[in-house]
């Protein structure tokens, strides 16, 4: 879970909110504005996140690994962007509970443009409490897609916890959202393995063996800095991640992919011969991320296949933060890679 955060704004009337009395089985939201990405979007985010990512750092290479013409979007950044356009449904979020079933259908090259619709999967009233906001969970389902050619680019679901606009309302909501598979089966991912990469350019001079089941951390922590910038240049609308009197102690949450992009470019670091990101198994936000938190990264190799002549890894990586000298967990994400 992404943190719960203070409740210090009641429901208006006049307020566009969603809340969660407000949404159906079935809905589709409002669409977000599409996002062309370039080198300026690009630019920025590896400003915030440092992702040593090669094939998306250097148009030669990603050129010469893919065998077409362009540069790379790092699948990350692609990530926020659709996260951020379905934050119609979520503007009122107390917390985001878990993404699941996160595949990456194609690669995204600079100048494409995104488009992300929002269907309400499914609703589920939690328990009314005197001590707290009358609040509930809605299941999301996203769909983003790619305007220059129609094509998918990536689906997945995510779980929100939201406001209730009106306390009163009877609670009659109770679906069966069903839970995260964290196990990772490699053998249903080779179908989304890159036809035609060439991972040649991407081998390592120096491989040392990774066995499987080892988890290695990398030593290199790092300071969560730029957070707006982030949720501003993917129009993430969650007033939590922009005003500090939402968050946690008066302090802003950072949002949560932001914790997902720093924890992939430690990956990177310790895994430079990656060509791209295919897909999350699953992601649990399993505690709060405020600015200046300094985060740590675990790595640990679950599976590995030859696939089409590179390496089909399943990794989990898990995140401590460290904050006023305390240590929590706040991050367990199932993801799988391909590369040299």
């Amino acid at each position: 879970m992404l943190g719960h955060v203070n409740d210090p704004m009641p429901a208006r009337a006049d307020d566009p909110g969603p809340y969660m009395d407000d949404l159906a089985v079935g809905q589709v939201l409002e669409a977000a504005p599409a996002t062309t990405i370039g080198p300026g979007e690009a630019a920025v985010y590896q400003a915030v996140c440092g992702d040593p990512l090669a094939t998306c750092l250097s148009r030669p290479l990603a050129e010469a690994v893919t065998g077409r013409p362009g540069a790379l979007v790092n699948p990350a950044l692609v990530m926020h962007v659709s996260i951020g356009q379905s934050t119609v449904a979520t503007r009122r979020v107390i917390a985001n509970l878990f993404y699941r079933g996160v595949v990456l259908q194609r690669p995204v090259r600079h100048g494409e443009t995104l488009h992300t619709t929002v269907r309400i999967l499914g609703l589920k009233d939690l328990t009314r409490r005197p001590d707290r906001p009358a609040r509930g969970l809605a299941l999301l389902g996203m769909r983003t897609v790619c305007l220059d050619d129609g094509t998918v680019v990536v689906e997945y679901e995510r779980c929100a916890m939201l406001r209730v606009r009106d306390p009163d309302a009877e609670a009659c909501h109770d679906d069966d959202l069903g839970e995260v598979d964290p196990d990772i089966d490699l053998d249903s991912w080779m179908e989304r393995v890159p036809v035609g990469w060439d991972t040649a350019p991407l081998k390592p001079a120096d491989d040392p063996v990774w066995p499987i089941g080892e988890r290695r951390t990398d030593h290199m922590r790092d300071t969560v800095t730029g957070a707006p910038q982030l949720v501003r240049l993917t129009q993430n609308l969650a007033p939590v991640h922009r005003d500090g009197t939402l968050g946690p102690d008066g302090r802003r949450l950072v949002y949560g992919g932001h914790t997902i992009g720093l924890a992939q470019a430690s990956m990177h670091r310790l895994m430079p011969g990656t060509a791209t990101v295919l897909g999350w198994q699953s992601c649990d936000h399993t505690g709060p991320v405020q600015e200046e938190d300094i985060l740590a990264c675990h790595h640990t190799l679950l599976d590995e296949r030859q696939v089409s002549g590179g390496r089909l890894r399943a990794v989990r990586v898990e995140v401590d933060a460290e904050r006023d000298g305390h240590t929590s967990h706040v991050l367990d994400w199932r993801v799988v890679i391909w590369g040299a």
